[in-house]
């Protein structure tokens, strides 16, 4: 399963950063697509703007039937992401934050797939999408219909 096409980076960001932020986003957006499990996958952030730098982070949000199932760290090491930095909640989000051996940190924002509810669109939601959002898995069409009702307005 391959992804979208990554926005351009900004100049400053070194070609081994860009090929290491783009096996990352591979890496994820496969395994994604293997689980039955995952409602979701969105690129949100610098690198889904085009904006990213050198002190970037990957920002994701996977949509899950059961958050609980991703507390643990082993589904991370087995994305080639060993390092846990920090776990927190924010409303409903779980973030989870990781680092790959060369520092680039990965966030996952972790939630139900009631976090891409359009009807209406949370504000907190709407904030993250409008800031930059790439669809990378969506088997039943929920992150399309979210970005289109961010579009609306």
């Amino acid at each position: 399963m391959s992804h979208p096409p990554l926005p351009t980076p900004g100049p400053d960001l070194p070609a081994a950063r860009v090929a290491e932020i783009g096996g990352v986003v591979a890496r994820v957006t496969a395994w994604a697509a293997s689980r039955a499990d995952v409602a979701g996958l969105l690129l949100v952030g610098s690198c889904a703007r085009g904006a990213a730098r050198t002190s970037s982070d990957i920002d994701l949000v996977l949509l899950v039937a059961d958050v609980s199932a991703f507390g643990g760290d082993a589904w991370a090491r087995g994305l080639g992401l060993p390092l846990p930095v920090r776990t927190r909640w924010w409303g409903a989000i779980q973030e989870r934050r990781f680092a790959t051996s060369s520092g680039l940190e990965v966030e996952f924002g972790i939630g139900t797939p009631s976090w891409a509810a359009t009807e209406p669109v949370d504000p907190g939601t709407r904030r993250v999408v409008e800031d930059g959002a790439l669809v990378l898995h969506d088997p039943v069409g929920l992150l399309a219909a979210l970005t289109a009702a961010c579009r609306r307005g």
